[in-house]
């Protein structure tokens, strides 16, 4: 069940910041998303693609559908035709390959780049100090059918606000340094950090899309 005061505050404080909210509907009914639905939210978020999969033919078409978790090479191909944005771009081998089905189906794709700045080894995303040897191999591949819209990273899951804190701002310096010094397109400007847990320190920190679940629900 949606908690429509938690959302809206949660709302109103993305509003202030200037800042999109993305629904993660992660372990959430039909139900539950078609309340969030019938609020007025059509932009939604899953972490893996056969829950996407399955919650797209059940749910209207005009929501727009994100991949934030880990993607698969062998997956991508299911969801290119439809899906708005893949937040977790953290490879060159990735990016080729979602290039390729693109290219097949007529679609350019969006994407973000993900880096690991969490102190978790588990999660996902390619290290800072590798950032110039990763953008200078995308020079070598072609991705005309791909947008890189900006960069998406988490923060180590810890009650410590001052190292989340840290973390954000480490993601906000490369998202900088990337817009500066290789994607200088206008339309690479999305900043995605922040979940449940800290998505006020990731507006704090320049985040301009947040991914929440648990807290929009009771």
């Amino acid at each position: 069940m949606v908690n429509k005061q938690a959302l809206k505050e949660i709302d109103n404080t993305c509003k202030r910041y200037n800042a999109q909210l993305v629904a993660v509907t992660k372990k959430r009914s039909i139900e539950e998303v078609s309340e969030l639905y019938e609020l007025g939210y059509h932009v939604f978020a899953e972490n893996r693609v056969q829950d996407l999969l399955e919650k797209k033919e059940l749910l209207p078409n005009n929501i727009q559908w994100h991949l934030i978790g880990h993607l698969q090479r062998n997956k991508v191909k299911y969801i290119v035709p439809f899906v708005k944005l893949i937040h977790s771009v953290d490879s060159i081998r990735l990016l080729s390959e979602i290039n390729k089905e693109a290219k097949k189906v007529n679609k350019t794709i969006d994407c973000l780049l993900q880096f690991h700045v969490a102190q978790e080894e588990s999660k996902y995303g390619t290290a800072p100090e590798n950032i110039d040897a990763f953008m200078s191999d995308l020079k070598t591949i072609e991705i005309d059918n791909i947008k890189i819209r900006g960069i998406m990273g988490m923060a180590s899951f810890t009650d410590n606000q001052n190292q989340i804190r840290k973390e954000f701002e480490q993601l906000k310096s490369i998202f900088e340094m990337l817009k500066k010094e290789y994607l200088k397109e206008d339309n690479f400007s999305i900043l995605s950090m922040g979940m449940s847990s800290d998505y006020k320190i990731a507006l704090e920190e320049g985040s301009t899309l947040v991914r929440v679940g648990s807290a929009l629900f009771e």
